[in-house]
């Protein structure tokens, strides 16, 4: 019995290597088949028989199942039973793949499976790194394909099998699905699947952008998406801060384009893989550019509408009022000051605003309309402001200005419109007792400015520019300015703060 002896008796059928009945016997028959065969003695071993085993005259019976079936001639045998409808590439001599597979013999026992191992099975391929016939029988695949390979044992494991699992002479059957496949000789893909009309510039190294991705494997396989975490993914391009793949892929990209980044692992993340990413994948990302800038970029302004009599123009110090629509450069809109139905007002260069806008609203005249778009290290920059302007996002204002009133030289907070009196002293000091309160200055300053013979800095609370200009006087900080104390600013050397 080859049950007792724990192994399958192998043979060649039809060449005289067995009695001949059973030769005959075994013609015909299918893999895992059972026949009972009877054999009469002139087909098996006659009146001699074998000695202390066969008696002469014997007829043999025989319980034989089939277990496996190869002919010399044979070749691998490929029947693919799933493919899909795109496929970009087939896998070819001297590629790298990544598949799953079950190991069966040819009477459907497994004797392997990756499955189990919950790991893919990774390995070049056509350069005698797998048996010959699964080199083979691989060629052609396309990712996502299902393939039934069955191998004839001398292009498996052969006369000696594995050592292990494998018995000698077993055919071997493979059920395999390919999930990856690129060379090492691979560059990046890139598929465009949306470039806007208006494309004034193009990314290049050292841009810092935001842009949104989902990333996959080549069977579709979510590892990671930055609209999960409902944030962009911002980073500096070319200077690899990123995978070697991403920093090429982000190169010469418009804002508002999406695009498809197809990234072999020795541009990616290799042979080890990283969290979800398993060790030697190629990996696609579907991303959409948000918006970019330079560090080294300014504000850039365009006029869109400039009235015919533009001679005022807006410098520091100037009191503006105007109206913004603020938004980010994909359009979403931040801020209006029309859904306010008021105007934004404020003393340009004073730091009221962020330094962008300060320098934008420079040299405008009233009714002129511009475009101002801000970089965000000259407005919010990289933390922006919670729950408003995201962090490092280029900032776009549309503004319209509507009223200019002409601010004070720099350094002024109050200046006379026609000669100072020659007593001016005297004329604070009303109850002539040598000595200015606060509150007498304050009321002389409102009766110079409430007819027309002293003008303050516009845009600025009264009463903190009235304090300032008296703190300045009071030297001695005793709360009252004495004659002695009390100077104008042009008898005075060019000092940090403001004087009368």
């Amino acid at each position: 019995s080859s049950y007792d002896r724990g192994s399958t008796f192998n043979v060649f059928v039809g060449k005289g290597q067995l009695i001949a009945g059973m030769d005959k016997a075994l013609v015909g028959m299918c893999v895992n088949e059972r026949r009972f065969v009877r054999i009469p003695p002139k087909l098996a071993y006659g009146s001699e028989g074998v000695s202390g085993v066969i008696p002469p005259n014997a007829v043999l019976h025989f319980d034989v199942l089939l277990v496996d079936l190869w002919n010399s001639e044979d070749e691998v045998q490929v029947q693919t039973y799933f493919k899909p409808e795109k496929c970009p590439r087939t896998v070819q001599v001297s590629d790298f793949v990544r598949y799953h597979y079950n190991g069966t013999f040819l009477d459907g026992t497994l004797f392997d499976s990756s499955h189990n191992r919950m790991r893919t099975y990774d390995t070049y391929v056509g350069i005698g790194w797998l048996i010959p016939g699964m080199d083979q029988g691989l060629l052609g695949m396309c990712v996502g394909e299902k393939r039934i390979i069955t191998i004839p044992p001398f292009l498996a494991y052969g006369e000696e099998g594995d050592g292990k699992e494998i018995p000698g002479q077993a055919s071997l059957v493979f059920d395999v699905v390919l999930l990856d496949l690129h060379n090492p000789k691979d560059g990046i893909v890139i598929e465009n699947q949306h470039v806007p009309e208006s494309c004034e510039r193009r990314s290049q190294a050292g841009d810092f952008l935001r842009y949104h991705y989902n990333g996959t494997l080549l069977d579709g396989t979510l590892f990671d998406s930055s609209y999960s975490r409902n944030r962009t993914y911002d980073t500096y391009i070319g200077r690899g801060y990123v995978i070697a793949g991403m920093d090429e892929g982000l190169l010469g990209v418009c804002t508002g384009e999406k695009r498809r980044i197809i990234i072999p692992p020795h541009l990616g993340y290799g042979e080890e893989g990283r969290g979800k990413i398993p060790g030697s994948a190629v990996l696609i990302f579907d991303i959409h550019v948000v918006d970019f800038h330079n560090p080294s970029d300014s504000v850039s302004v365009t006029v869109k509408y400039k009235p015919s009599n533009c001679t005022v123009l807006s410098k520091k110090g100037d009191y503006l009022k105007y109206h913004y629509n603020a938004s980010l450069l994909d359009g979403t809109l931040l801020d209006s000051t029309h859904s306010l139905g008021k105007t934004y007002n404020i003393v340009l260069g004073s730091g009221q605003v962020v330094v962008g806008m300060d320098m934008g609203l420079q040299d405008m005249c009233v009714g002129e309309r511009r475009t101002v778009v801000i970089p965000p290290h000259l407005g919010y920059g990289e933390d922006g402001v919670e729950g408003e302007v995201p962090g490092s996002a280029v900032l776009v204002f549309d503004i319209e200005l509507l009223e200019l009133v002409s601010g004070l030289p720099e350094g002024y907070m109050f200046v006379w419109n026609g000669e100072v009196s020659p007593n001016l002293f005297e004329e604070i000091d009303q109850n002539h007792d040598g000595e200015v309160l606060l509150e007498e200055f304050s009321e002389y300053i409102q009766a110079q400015v409430d007819s027309g013979k002293g003008k303050l800095a516009p845009g600025f609370d009264f009463e903190k520019i009235v304090k300032n200009m008296f703190t300045n006087q009071d030297r001695d900080g005793n709360g009252k300015v004495t004659a002695e104390e009390f100077k104008l600013k042009d008898q005075e050397a060019k000092e940090e703060h403001d004087e009368l």
